[in-house]
């Protein structure tokens, strides 16, 4: 049977960042369970006030013993069509040894808004962020599932605005992830359904361990939604805190979380965002020293 364009996408986004497993074995050695990478947002507040430049971001994660790097857009939305400033990022990560793996953006307005223009608008001020995502050799870009209405409706409109984004994105063989980020995208269940109605195989997540805060006092539980998501993800971002579904937080269960992650077939990065005040990279290294030891304890039950 002939392969059609979709099938032959998904499976290269598939073969991009997972490793085929033979059902109920791992690969034997850590190192090819998962890698760990860095948000950039774990340094947003060194960065917001001026004490490390954007430009710094790819050699602080590799003197830290990190290889991945996650771009946030905030710290240079000025800079998105300056291909000499991107030219000097790319360098500085290529310098540095570290692979850059997407950019998160923001501030570009809301792909599922109602109105029809606007949400038009949205999609193609993202544009620019797709194609330098390109330029510095990421995978993807992460983007906010915004919109207002009801369950369904916006469901409907973020699926529309995801799959006019995609479209583009497909162009330049980049991906288009939905984080689970506040409103309905923090419901795993709502998150997973708009992927598969924007019905692209461009279009995955970025599960967030931590971010399943629906609103107020309304969570989603963190695990559930995890797994919920998986299937769609070509990345993870990291949390050391997460929910259950009646507003309680507790500390990650990193063994159970990662074990979820690998069972879906994923084993590209594990994005690291977490930084507290006043101790950024120390708390960026207690969670990679906590990624490492739940990698090494999954590891060691293959053997």
């Amino acid at each position: 049977m002939k392969q059609t364009r979709r099938e032959f996408l998904k499976a290269g986004t598939l073969a991009a960042f997972t490793l085929p497993l033979a059902a109920g074995a791992w690969p034997l050695r850590p190192d090819e369970l998962f890698e760990i990478s860095l948000a950039q947002w774990s340094l947003n507040r060194s960065i917001f006030a001026g004490r490390i430049d954007n430009l710094e971001f790819a050699g602080i994660a590799a003197e830290n013993g990190i290889y991945g790097i996650e771009y946030v857009n905030q710290f240079f939305m000025d800079k998105a069509e300056d291909t000499a400033y991107l030219a000097e990022m790319k360098q500085r990560a290529d310098d540095a040894g570290v692979t850059s793996i997407l950019i998160m953006c923001d501030r570009e307005g809301r792909l599922g808004d109602p109105d029809t223009d606007a949400r038009r608008e949205s999609v193609e001020r993202h544009f620019k962020w797709v194609t330098a995502a390109r330029y510095l050799g990421c995978h993807s870009i992460r983007v906010n599932g915004y919109s207002e209405g009801s369950y369904e409706e916006q469901m409907k409109l973020v699926a529309d605005g995801m799959h006019q984004l995609c479209e583009f994105g497909d162009e330049h063989g980049l991906h288009v992830i939905i984080e689970n980020h506040g409103g309905y995208s923090s419901n795993g269940k709502w998150l997973r359904d708009t992927i598969r109605m924007a019905d692209h195989p461009r279009a995955g997540t970025l599960p967030d361990f931590g971010n399943f805060r629906i609103s107020g006092e309304e969570t989603y539980d963190s695990y559930r939604g995890v797994e919920e998501l998986m299937p769609y993800a070509t990345g993870v971002s990291v949390k050391p805190m997460v929910f259950d579904d009646h507003g309680n937080a507790s500390p990650l269960d990193y063994e159970r979380m990662m074990k979820i992650v690998l069972d879906a077939g994923y084993n590209g990065f594990a994005g690291i965002e977490h930084g507290p005040e006043d101790r950024e990279i120390e708390g960026i290294l207690e969670v990679k020293a906590a990624l490492e030891a739940a990698r090494d304890a999954l590891a060691s039950r293959m053997e």
